[in-house]
């Protein structure tokens, strides 16, 4: 048979100093820094204040993100507008009659040609 020995358990009982419990008075005066049981822990603390200011960092960095990402996509947005009106301008522009239009305004003195184009041929090959 197995004999099951019996452990002891002893709990640390440095947190308290001389029985006294943690008090909202303590924490006000400030004495609640000056027991062992923070000092024992001041490292956790600085470790969860890092982790804090990295957090914070973190989201301010993604929100200034958001931002410009918004004021990019606006950007397009309007970019694209304005590439759509000079497309539209441009073809309208480029119209035979349009052409036509614009030479007699401004007596560049050109004539439109009624006659079909004609094809050349090289009679050497």
């Amino acid at each position: 048979m197995m004999v099951k020995e019996k452990r002891k358990v002893e709990f640390d009982t440095s947190l308290e100093e001389g029985g006294k419990s943690f008090a909202l008075r303590d924490l006000l005066d400030g004495n609640v820094l000056t027991r062992r049981a923070v000092l024992k822990q001041s490292r956790f603390i600085l470790l969860l204040v890092f982790v804090a200011f990295l957090s914070i960092a973190n989201r301010n960095h993604a929100e200034k993100t958001v931002i410009r990402l918004n004021r990019l996509q606006s950007d397009v947005k309007e970019l694209r507008a304005q590439s759509i009106t000079i497309s539209s301008d441009l073809v309208r522009i480029s119209r035979q009659s349009e052409v036509v239009r614009l030479v007699n305004q401004y007596e560049l003195g050109l004539e439109e040609n009624l006659e079909p184009p004609k094809k050349l041929i090289d009679l050497n090959d």
